[in-house]
């Protein structure tokens, strides 16, 4: 494209956006050319903050006539380049945080209709004010927006209870990549009136179109709850451990995350104020939460009864119950807190990736042989979402050496991670989508049907190829 395109274009965006509506300059477009982590560095023509879905519209309309390409952008928290622009000539980043109203709360109907740039934890503090309760959780919640969450189908800590993304939303708007507005704004759980379309766009990555509102599921909030940290002598205690809770707690286990040793040493190094949970070191540990629609004490005497069988069978070597919510937040925040200790740690080479539960002890096990194999000096850090077989199979470099050497062999252990992976039926992105960082990857891992039918839904929604492109396919 020539300057003289770009400057058409520009010139366009400006006359239908305001003031604050389109950035040009270095500093001011910075923070939204620059993944968190630092591993992708993006360029843009600008950076587009539209106000309204009509402004949306327009800017898709201009798009189109002027053949530049928009990068959808949310909170800029995505963690597969998705979100990123690469062309200072051709793309704009259109970011939607200013579409950041609550449209409708309905504690009856239990459902919240919000625009895409409403920050996550903003959600959850709207239907907490009713009564209700939004569960999605992240560790970004506190500035990733809905419509990215919608549009990466994120996970979370609550799948197991609650499901992903998609499953939390009832309807969505969307402007096409024409320019028209898909006006499926569903409250109703029952609707079944031909193809459901809002799953096009949800986990599209923003390759079909914008999201710019949903309807969302809210829940009942929970009466009691309670965390429990908890130790195992190895991989098969800790399946053992989960088979059990399920039969005991079912649907009230709200969360069940594994965390290795080297986590914790990692977490007590780093993290102001953090300490061992627990007295003696273990391989492995659980941290489980269960939700009560009864009470604190309802919530407290199941954990205690799931502790004690858990010891009974061998399956828990040690534990602790957080005696105050005070503690119980405290085991929250080592959670959360894992992945940035990672990176203080120096390299870390990231896998988001998912096998049926029954595998996750031998997976887990085979892919420790086979990254120590090929660097036996490497630190894997395998953590994450064992109810929903979904480990974030992280791989720190070893004490000592070149950081930037280390992540040069970001795609030799990708082949190792997604080669096991894939040998136990499993997924190379769980919850945190293609983007650029996993596009190669997946045309050698999907089925050739499913990559042409996603091709072919992609070319008669966008024949222009206006909607991020480079992502995804």
């Amino acid at each position: 494209m020539t300057i003289t395109k770009q400057n058409s274009a520009l010139s366009r965006f400006s006359s239908v956006l305001d003031a604050k509506g389109v950035l040009t300059s270095a500093p001011d477009m910075e923070g939204y050319l620059r993944e968190w982590r630092g591993k992708y560095n993006g360029q843009a023509a600008a950076v587009l903050r539209p106000r309204s879905v009509s402004d949306v519209v327009e800017i898709v309309k201009i798009a189109n006539q002027e053949q530049v390409a928009l990068v959808p952008q949310g909170g800029n928290t995505g963690l597969v380049g998705g979100q990123i622009a690469f062309d200072a000539e051709r793309q704009f980043v259109v970011n939607l945080s200013r579409l950041n109203a609550v449209r409708d709360i309905d504690p009856i109907g239990y459902t919240i209709t919000t625009e895409a740039g409403v920050i996550l934890q903003n959600i959850q503090n709207a239907a907490d004010e009713v009564d209700r309760l939004f569960p999605l959780s992240l560790g970004s919640e506190g500035s990733c927006q809905i419509g990215g969450n919608l549009s990466s189908n994120a996970g979370g800590t609550g799948v197991l209870a609650y499901g992903n993304a998609r499953d939390l939303v009832l309807g969505i708007e969307a402007v096409l990549p024409n320019g028209d507005i898909y006006n499926g704004l569903n409250r109703l759980k029952k609707n079944n009136t031909g193809y459901d379309l809002k799953n096009l766009f949800i986990g599209a990555e923003g390759t079909l179109g914008f999201i710019t509102a949903a309807v969302l599921k809210l829940f009942p909030k929970p009466r009691g709850q309670q965390a429990a940290f908890l130790a195992c002598r190895d991989l098969n205690a800790v399946a053992s451990f989960y088979t059990r809770a399920q039969s005991l707690a079912g649907q009230m286990i709200t969360t069940f995350e594994v965390i290795p040793r080297i986590g914790i040493e990692f977490l007590t190094k780093h993290l102001d104020g953090a300490r061992d949970p627990l007295e003696t070191p273990a391989p492995w540990y659980v941290f489980v939460e269960l939700s009560s629609g009864q009470s604190n004490d309802h919530a407290d005497q199941l954990m205690m009864s799931l502790l004690q069988s858990g010891m009974e069978n061998d399956e828990i070597t040690d534990g602790t119950i957080a005696a105050s919510q005070s503690q119980r937040q405290y085991f929250w925040h080592l959670r959360q807190e894992l992945s940035t200790c990672q990176k203080l740690e120096g390299g870390s080479i990231k896998h988001d990736v998912a096998v049926p539960v029954a595998n996750l002890p031998a997976f887990i096990q085979k892919t420790l042989d086979a990254v120590h194999a090929f660097m036996p000096e490497c630190r894997p850090v395998p953590f994450g979402h064992w109810g929903d077989g979904n480990i974030h199979f992280n791989i720190t470099q070893p004490r000592g050496m070149d950081k930037d050497a280390f992540l040069n062999l970001w795609d030799d252990f990708n082949d190792i991670v997604h080669g096991v992976t894939l040998s136990y039926g499993g997924s190379i992105s769980a919850e945190h989508g293609i983007g650029v960082m996993k596009r190669e990857i997946l045309t050698k891992v999907k089925d050739p049907v499913a990559l042409d039918l996603m091709q072919k839904l992609k070319t008669t929604l966008d024949p222009n190829g206006i909607m991020n492109p480079g992502k995804v396919l």
